[in-house]
């Protein structure tokens, strides 16, 4: 059920339903108990909603991410069972999923974040209180009225309506806070190059990624001059537009020059720049006068995809380890670019999913966000449209106009109030030409950073250190 309440089915009211589920099955039970039903619950969830990363490895990879995801769920299944002994079990719930998720965000491996309750809700009633608190707030808000509707089966009259009270606060400071989609405007264009064929083959055929970028830039420079199209003041190409190293590539080189010279703007350029034994993935500022400036190296790359833990002690058991053949490189400044007229807060791919890496990158002065994402490697998975649903919240949660260029799809442009206003196809060539908010004023989500989650996932702790030391 909690599955179907992601995207693509995207039945965001069963989210809460779910939590309900789970929280009967454990209420009243030992922490012993809580971890196996917890362990039944994650694989039911994880099995199907991870099934687009057996697309890359093989269902290998794809059953061992699950497992992993499932061992972190473990310990909040234990201790919603414990915290259920107490008076207001609801509340103390909801901060105990706040606390899960903060831990498997984080651990192992630098933590993986998919399948966060919040990322459930990116246009719900619910989704407003991202503005007020975050990710882990909306968290919060689906875990409480979750467990306000296990209160009412297990306690059946009035006096089983209370923790209706606070889940119906949160919902009504959800609904009451506006979200600012004002700002200057800037004329932005996003471009969909696509990619020759499904799945991981296609960077061998690199070369022809990249020249279908260049060309759909270059027919957007041609529209542009046959006032067909209002002309972009920046153009923003996804992750992995140029799996060819420009710096190492003459030919590389001259065909980005050529493309963002007919262009006659700034383009923000996803590209891989060789480093020597390791990889960096790049957005690189490219101006049609100066050439290539700024650029943003990725903060977090992917632990099994772009950079290979325990290699030497894998390779024992597959092969498969070899598909990375070199590690990229973490970079270690947040992705504040100038982009011509635009201060951008650029992300790369998985990296939207990890709270404190987006905040950074707006508290450095980023006045809209770019996620530069490359899909292809999931073909028609998924993984696209749940990531697409990340990229709406943040774009509640930070007031900002989010970009996301997507090599293959999906590409949008959204809305700071987490609208869709525009989105191309998977495995289709498009450029989407919109003007967009320049925002300054940081909401208070921004400004507060970590705190909310660290207060929630407090309040579930401390809540389970209560239940330990009584009686059950």
């Amino acid at each position: 059920m909690l599955d179907l309440a992601f995207a693509p089915v995207a039945l965001a009211l069963l989210a809460p339903v779910a939590v309900a589920g789970l929280l009967l099955v454990v209420r009243g039970r030992s922490a012993r108990h809580g971890v196996v039903l917890a362990g039944a619950f994650g694989l039911g969830f994880f099995l199907p909603l991870l099934h687009w990363s057996g697309t890359v490895a093989g269902p290998g990879a794809w059953i061992a991410l699950v497992l992993l995801q499932t061992a972190m769920v473990l310990p909040m299944g234990a201790a919603l069972a414990v915290v259920s002994r107490l008076t207001w079990w609801p509340v103390w719930s909801a901060g105990v999923w706040v606390a899960g998720e903060a831990l498997r965000s984080r651990a192992p491996f630098g933590g993986f974040p998919w399948g966060r309750l919040a990322f459930s809700q990116a246009d719900t009633a619910l989704t407003p209180l991202a503005a007020l608190g975050g990710a882990p707030l909306v968290t919060f808000g689906v875990a409480l009225v979750g467990g306000a509707l296990a209160h009412v089966v297990t306690r059946p009259g009035r006096r089983a309506l209370w923790p209706v009270v606070p889940a119906l606060a949160v919902w009504a400071v959800a609904v009451l806070v506006p979200t600012p989609v004002d700002g200057p405007t800037t004329t932005v264009a996003v471009v969909q190059g696509n990619v020759p064929r499904l799945g991981l083959d296609f960077n061998a055929q690199r070369t022809a990624v990249l020249r279908n970028h260049v060309q759909a830039t270059r027919e957007l420079a041609d529209a542009v001059r046959a006032g067909t199209v209002t002309g972009p003041d920046l153009v923003v190409w996804p992750e992995n537009a140029s799996d060819i190293d420009p710096f190492g590539d003459p030919v590389a080189r001259a065909l980005i020059d050529e493309a963002v010279r007919d262009i006659g703007v700034p383009v923000l350029v996803g590209t891989l720049v060789d480093a020597g034994d390791q990889v960096d993935n790049t957005g690189i500022v490219w101006d049609p006068v100066t050439g290539a400036g700024e650029r943003y190296v990725k903060r977090h790359p992917v632990p099994f995809g772009e950079y290979m833990p325990l290699r030497s002690l894998l390779r024992k058991v597959t092969s498969k380890v070899d598909l990375v053949p070199r590690d990229f490189r973490a970079g270690d400044e947040p992705g504040v670019l100038d982009v011509g007229v635009a201060r951008v807060g650029d992300v790369i791919c998985f990296e939207v999913a990890y709270d404190d890496l987006v905040r950074d990158v707006v508290t450095g002065g980023g006045r809209l966000l770019v996620v530069q994402t490359n899909n292809a490697t999931f073909g028609r998975t998924a993984q696209t449209e749940q990531q697409l649903a990340m990229g709406r919240l943040r774009a509640v949660e930070h007031g900002r106009a989010v970009l996301v260029a997507a090599t293959s799809g999906v590409s949008a442009v959204i809305a700071p109030d987490g609208r869709i206003v525009d989105r191309a196809e998977v495995f289709t060539r498009d450029v989407l030409v919109h003007e967009v908010p320049q925002r300054t004023a940081l909401t208070v989500a921004t400004r507060l950073g970590g705190l909310p989650e660290a207060a929630l996932a407090l309040v579930g702790l401390v809540a389970l250190g209560c239940a330990l030391v009584r009686r059950p």
